[in-house]
């Protein structure tokens, strides 16, 4: 029997350890949630602020529509990120009506207890009674053992009227937390239902957009080809730029300049151990901004018969916002693009990280600069009035995708 309830015992502090465990991991996801919502909520800023920018110049209507498009993703992930805060809150609370459920039980079963120790204790209460149960022992022994049974007595019956009490202001915190937690719910509900209607609004006024492209489609495909053929030609510079870098850096270490990889010393070998260590870690290379094109080979995301291609990311930020250093380097080359603005390539070891679309730079060639350095300030078009990001990373003159190596993008 004892061995039984030891392992009863056991079981049940197994039971709340994981249940406090589950309870933990629950609230860390919902902090991960919130943090996330916040920053598509910042997002959602940001794009906004370009939107109104776009229609006060009379913009391109197709950038008007891409920026429409993001908008209405980033809304999208808030609608979904508050249905997982609700699921979890769910969970908390369907794990709170049980506790309580479970600690009414408890305090009925006490309370019961306490009563019939009570109705006991009334029956024997007189001093008469008392005394009567001490001289009936057959011996001194007997008569001591009852002196102490009566003291324990009256031990468990304070400590059965401290458990109520216990048990009393666990089920007030708990309702309170079932409270908070309704409310809670209530208003992420509130806030998707102006989620979803906001989205409807966006989804709404870009069809109407697209309708209207629609009817100069081939026009504006020709538009896009042609810019895709600029950008392709500021591409095959920035590769040129890397591998002169590399020939450069082989011809000074006297090896083959035709080696397409880095010629490392020591220094910089811990350098591109501590980039590659860094993979999903680093930063952006903007304090603020939102992706406007991810990396690869892509249908336009309006006139979807049109292929593009990016080499990296574009980031769209406020004007006057300065592009930094992603992780510790040295600057191999400052360059004036042709057809674009200036652009900074980051030396880290067998990567290098561009920084293209530049209005001003702080930096010059065989500088070396810290992670978030400020390297220049990113240029402002004064056509659609957009600060636009062009960023890349390569591995030597691989190609890398940046959103596998810069935290949440």
């Amino acid at each position: 029997m004892q061995l039984q309830k030891k392992g009863f015992s056991a079981l049940l502090v197994l039971a709340v350890a994981l249940s406090s465990f589950t309870l933990n991991a629950q609230t860390d996801k919902q902090k991960e949630l919130e943090a996330k919502k916040q920053r598509l909520e910042q997002e959602i800023r940001q794009i906004n602020a370009l939107l109104t920018e776009k229609r006060r110049e009379k913009s391109n209507i197709l950038e008007e529509v891409e920026t429409l498009n993001r908008k209405i993703n980033a809304r999208q992930e808030i609608i979904k990120v508050t249905n997982q805060q609700a699921d979890i809150l769910n969970y908390k609370i369907g794990t709170n009506l049980n506790s309580l459920s479970r600690l009414r039980k408890d305090l009925e079963a006490l309370k019961d207890d306490y009563a019939s120790m009570v109705q006991k204790s009334y029956k024997s209460k007189s001093k008469e009674s008392r005394l009567m149960f001490l001289l009936s022992s057959n011996d001194f022994f007997q008569a001591y053992k009852r002196i102490q049974y009566l003291k324990q007595y009256a031990a468990y019956r304070k400590q059965q009227g401290e458990e109520i009490l216990v048990k009393q202001e666990e089920l007030k915190v708990i309702n309170k937390e079932l409270l908070d937690q309704r409310k809670e719910k209530e208003k992420l509900l509130a806030e998707n239902l102006e989620a979803e209607k906001e989205l409807q609004a966006e989804k709404t006024s870009q069809q109407a957009l697209v309708n209207s492209i629609k009817k100069k489609e081939k026009e504006y495909a020709s538009q896009i080809r042609k810019k895709q053929q600029e950008a392709d030609a500021i591409d095959r510079q920035i590769e040129k730029l890397i591998r002169d870098a590399i020939a450069k850096s082989n011809k000074a270490s006297g090896k083959s300049e035709k080696s397409s990889n880095f010629s490392l010393t020591a220094e910089a070998r811990l350098v591109d151990a501590g980039f590659k260590a860094n993979k999903g870690k680093l930063p952006w290379p903007v304090e603020k901004g939102t992706l406007t094109m991810g990396f690869g080979e892509q249908p336009h995301p309006v006139v979807k018969s049109v292929k593009i291609k990016s080499n990296g990311v574009r980031i769209a930020t406020e004007s006057g916002a300065k592009a930094r250093a992603v992780f510790d380097g040295k600057v191999i080359a400052v360059q004036l693009i042709k057809g674009s603005n200036k652009a900074v390539l980051i030396q880290h070891g067998n990567y290098i990280s561009v920084y293209n679309n530049l209005g001003k730079v702080y930096v010059k060639e065989g500088d070396n600069v810290k992670t978030k350095q400020e390297i220049g300030e990113i240029f402002t078009s004064k056509a659609n009035n957009e600060t636009l990001l062009k960023f890349s990373i390569y591995e030597n003159s691989k190609l890398e995708d940046p959103a596998v190596w810069i935290y949440n993008m």
